[in-house]
């Protein structure tokens, strides 16, 4: 996706040029490129000169989106999702809550962080709201 966000604005990408750019395997980038254009991240275009090129821009596009297409959603447990039943001991764990407010806060941190910032120098300089309340991501660094 950074090979993507570098490139200019509506540019075609050939799964063979991204492999070559990204040093990857083009079975894999090929693979990746279909879970990418599922999500609806990616539009293709068919043909000679077809390729794949973003569905949106850059600053449009979260983390968060980029993992959810990849991997599914955002969760560090079982019991970080909103699915139960996926933990023999969810019943009973002392810390699921907590582990719910940890995984809203990374969930919240990746959706404010957007592919346009993995291509820049990124500075973190505070997360607020770590006692309860929604975090934020304040100051980059350009």
């Amino acid at each position: 996706m950074s090979c993507f966000a570098r490139s200019p604005a509506g540019a075609l990408r050939t799964a063979r040029d991204l492999a070559a750019e990204s040093h990857l395997p083009l079975p894999t980038v090929s693979k990746v490129l279909k879970e990418l254009l599922q999500s609806k991240l990616l539009v293709s275009r068919r043909g000679i000169q077809g390729g794949y090129s973003l569905a949106r821009t850059p600053q449009e596009i979260s983390l968060v989106d980029i993992i959810t297409a990849l991997e599914g959603p955002v969760a560090l447990t079982e019991c970080s999702t909103d699915v139960t039943g996926l933990c023999d001991v969810e019943a009973c764990c002392a810390i699921k809550k907590n582990q719910q407010v940890i995984n809203e806060a990374i969930r919240g941190v990746l959706a404010k962080l957007v592919l346009s910032d993995l291509i820049e120098p990124l500075g973190l300089t505070a997360i607020q709201g770590l006692s309860g309340g929604p975090s934020q991501i304040t100051g980059r660094v350009q």
